[in-house]
């Protein structure tokens, strides 16, 4: 077997079942999830209908590099998204179809680490999606956690990392919007980090799938790309982002995305997902091409969240201190202080007592430079329609109420 299995650590939903393992919910109340970031919007209808009309593909085989029209569309929308310059990302170079973004996160990582050099690291904001660290173990290299806590805004503390650390990269993974603190990197840190790649040669891997869930309309989250651009490097070298329809569009389950970026990382990625064999399905390229094509129904989408927050953070508001992400679906809710900080354990007595599911915070990072900085806090994903949402509010509300 693969060594480096040993070294993957439990997904956190399973250490969530562990936590709750023998527990009996008050069945007083009905159950809410709020622990999975699986968006329960419907799904727009001419994504589906697209979905069913295409179905006939299922007798070809897809090409690893996507249909034309579908690169032509991504790349087209990735333009306008984030103010490229026009015709600087070519369908044909630029970018590759994936079946969401997290089989690609991990892939990526495969393609780009250098095992025969000594000691590689992989950067990782933390807290942090998981896939990144397992992506760095199963190809070969260390992780790196780069602590994200309340003193730096739940921004990745990129100052403290020392050059030996820089030295050692071969990949930094990048989350912004953040999951799961909703934080969001602005441009001119996002312009230093490509000039940090640039000076110790590692590649910089975007997570941007939350990017269209935001609050103001008028100030949309910056890309990887676009601050790239801005500082002449139209060739995107060193840069790779990530973006998917889950939670744009409320597809998680087509499992539709793309990477763009730098054409010779491009070039190789395809040459690994050739031999990896994951090939969007005929149908999923033509509903994905509808979804990439309209923007009415993700200005609505945001709309459903907007109220969400604004609803529970009103209700929640009362009892503790909390305040809306700059973007995402997550609410990052501080542990009540009678909890001491024991954030697995207010997670277990909002099941046991009220049938709500969450995360604790300490399960989506690790033990970094002396410190969890998940530790104390848990991640709420509002997810769930707006009337189970606001009764989840007062349960939590009416809970810490009586700690």
């Amino acid at each position: 077997m693969n060594p480096d299995l040993s070294r993957l650590q439990p997904y956190p939903f399973e250490k969530l079942a562990q936590l709750k393992a023998g527990i009996t919910p008050d069945k007083a109340y009905r159950a809410i999830n709020l622990g999975v970031g699986e968006p329960k919007h419907s799904p727009p209808s001419f994504v589906t209908e697209a979905l069913i009309t295409h179905l006939h593909g299922l007798a070809n085989y897809p090409a690893t590099k996507g249909m034309p029209a579908l690169r032509e569309a991504t790349a087209a929308w990735l333009m306008a998204r984030f103010s490229l310059p026009a015709n600087s990302i070519d369908a044909e170079r630029h970018l590759l179809p994936v079946n969401g973004t997290r089989e690609a996160l991990f892939a990526f990582a495969q393609t780009v680490v250098d095992r025969t050099q000594p000691d590689p690291l992989v950067m990782t904001p933390n807290p942090f999606y998981q896939i990144y660290e397992g992506a760095a173990f199963l190809a070969g290299a260390a992780p790196y956690y780069i602590n994200a806590t309340a003193a730096t805004d739940w921004l990745p503390d990129f100052e403290s990392v020392p050059d030996t650390a820089w030295q050692r990269c071969q990949l930094l993974y990048l989350c912004s919007p953040s999951n799961p603190t909703g934080s969001v990197i602005d441009i001119d840190r996002l312009k230093r980090l490509i000039k940090l790649a640039e000076r110790f040669d590692f590649v910089i891997a975007s997570d941007e799938c939350y990017s269209e869930i935001y609050f103001d309309e008028t100030t949309p989250p910056a890309g990887l790309l676009q601050a790239a651009a801005e500082i002449g490097n139209t060739d995107y070298s060193r840069c790779m982002v990530f973006h998917s329809l889950s939670k744009r569009s409320n597809l998680p389950g087509m499992r539709s995305g793309f990477v763009a970026g730098d054409e010779a990382l491009i070039k190789k990625f395809l040459l690994y997902r050739t031999y990896h064999g994951c090939a969007m399905a005929p149908y999923t390229q033509q509903a994905s091409i509808k979804a990439w094509s309209d923007e009415q129904h993700v200005v609505e989408n945001r709309a459903y969240y907007r109220e969400k927050f604004t609803t529970v953070i009103d209700i929640l508001g009362e009892v503790t201190e909390l305040s809306q992400p700059a973007a995402s679906f997550y609410l990052w809710l501080k542990t009540p202080a009678a909890m001491n900080g024991d954030d697995a354990e207010f997670a277990l007595q909002l099941y046991r007592q009220k049938q709500i599911n969450l995360l604790p915070g300490s399960y989506l990072s690790r033990e970094a430079h002396g410190i969890n900085p998940g530790s104390g806090y848990v991640r709420i994903a509002l997810v769930a329609p707006l009337d189970e949402c606001i009764d989840a509010a007062k349960r939590i509300k009416d809970l810490i109420i009586n700690l």
